[in-house]
């Protein structure tokens, strides 16, 4: 099946590509350009591009992106310390983010003939992006067959919507994905900060997977203690 992977170049994403390129026909990778804080993220989805041999294509929203303000991805917020799944988390959502990747990704497929749009949506989004959750992505499924009808017939490939973080790491590395060449950090530093939610998040799925997280942090075990805060602040 030609697939058309949205790749932001982090671990989710690559993983995902990986995956595509090794079960299906993976036609190209899409990013997305919408304004945030740093472009590291899509240095690793270039390079992910280049990896596995397809195009890569940068799309370039950021007009829309000043529109959406209120993140902290995309805005002068600070950026939450602790774990990711904290409501200090919520600053992070960029208003209807994936639905507007979403429907550039299935109109790109749609010109290329592909058969699938893929997207890196997961069970560990599901407490803070309401357009990760699984109603969403059948919902939206839905509305593009309408928009397509007689047209395409695109479907929405997500196969880790219902699994955790750690899930993705033991897949990537079943398929020998190069952890360290992704990009998860909110901060754009030199090297992963380690106390961001994502740094967070990051760092315990690599320990709950029982895989070696090659990642380099500023603050490598500041993630113990925020999930220690964070198990401590949950009903018994």
């Amino acid at each position: 099946m030609k697939t058309l992977v949205i790749c932001s170049g982090g671990l989710d994403s690559v993983t995902l590509a990986h995956k595509v390129a090794a079960e299906r026909t993976l036609t190209r990778l899409v990013s997305f350009d919408y304004g945030q804080r740093h472009k590291k993220e899509l240095d690793s989805a270039r390079a992910c591009a280049t990896r596995l041999g397809v195009p890569h294509d940068i799309v370039d929203i950021s007009a829309v992106g000043r529109l959406l303000t209120g993140s902290a991805l995309t805005s002068g917020e600070p950026i939450p310390e602790g774990h990711y799944a904290e409501d200090t988390m919520r600053i992070t959502v960029v208003p209807n983010r994936n639905a507007i990747m979403l429907a550039i990704a299935f109109g790109i497929a749609a010109a290329e003939q592909a058969e699938a749009v893929a997207a890196a949506v997961h069970g560990g989004d599901h407490f803070i992006y309401p357009d990760c959750r699984p109603d969403f992505v059948e919902a939206f499924e839905t509305m593009q067959r309408h928009a397509l009808e007689g047209l395409a017939n695109i479907a929405l490939y997500t196969p880790f919507v219902r699994l955790s973080k750690a899930d993705i790491v033991r897949e990537g590395a079943r398929l020998g994905v190069p952890f360290a060449e992704t990009w998860s950090c909110y901060q754009g530093g030199n090297i992963h900060c380690g106390r961001c939610g994502t740094c967070v998040e990051r760092r315990e799925a690599f320990h709950l997977a029982g895989v070696e997280d090659p990642t380099p942090y500023e603050d490598p075990d500041y993630w113990i203690e925020a999930c220690r805060e964070h198990q401590a602040r949950q009903p018994a």
